[in-house]
């Protein structure tokens, strides 16, 4: 649902159904378009032990907070181990990916795209696809 005049939101993410992102990671999207934003979008991926999501970039710069458990963060073949709290930024374009640090813990992250029509292209295949339609595709 668009709000046309939007003047803020709440969001809870045990109301909002995770979007499958396959190979044991899940998507709750929390600020988007849809509530009214013009400018960013946001949510929290969840990671099962040993999960990861392939090597990627964004058309727009990412920002992305460990919630809990341990990252793997990979940007352009450097890795960097985070914990809970810690944060990166990645600018546009630049190949990278998280995976969880874990075989056997769950790790969670907050993520945020500096643009609503953000994008994500898979670099092993060169498929590109909204982050948005990522969302709604289920």
């Amino acid at each position: 649902m668009t709000n046309t005049h939007p003047t803020g939101a709440v969001l809870r993410p045990s109301e909002i159904k995770p979007r499958e992102r396959g190979g044991g990671a899940r998507t709750v999207p929390l600020v988007t378009r849809r509530i009214g934003s013009t400018s960013l979008i946001n949510g929290i991926t969840a990671f099962e032990g040993g999960a990861s999501i392939p090597i990627h970039t964004h058309n727009c710069e990412e920002s992305v907070m460990v919630l809990e458990g341990h990252a793997i963060a990979n940007f352009d073949g450097v890795e960097h181990h985070l914990g809970p709290q810690e944060t990166t930024w990645i600018a546009a374009n630049v190949p990278h990916n998280f995976r969880n640090a874990s075989a056997t813990e769950p790790m969670k992250i907050f993520w945020t795209y500096a643009s609503v029509d953000a994008t994500r292209t898979i670099v092993a295949t060169g498929d590109t696809r909204t982050i948005d339609a990522e969302h709604d595709a289920k």
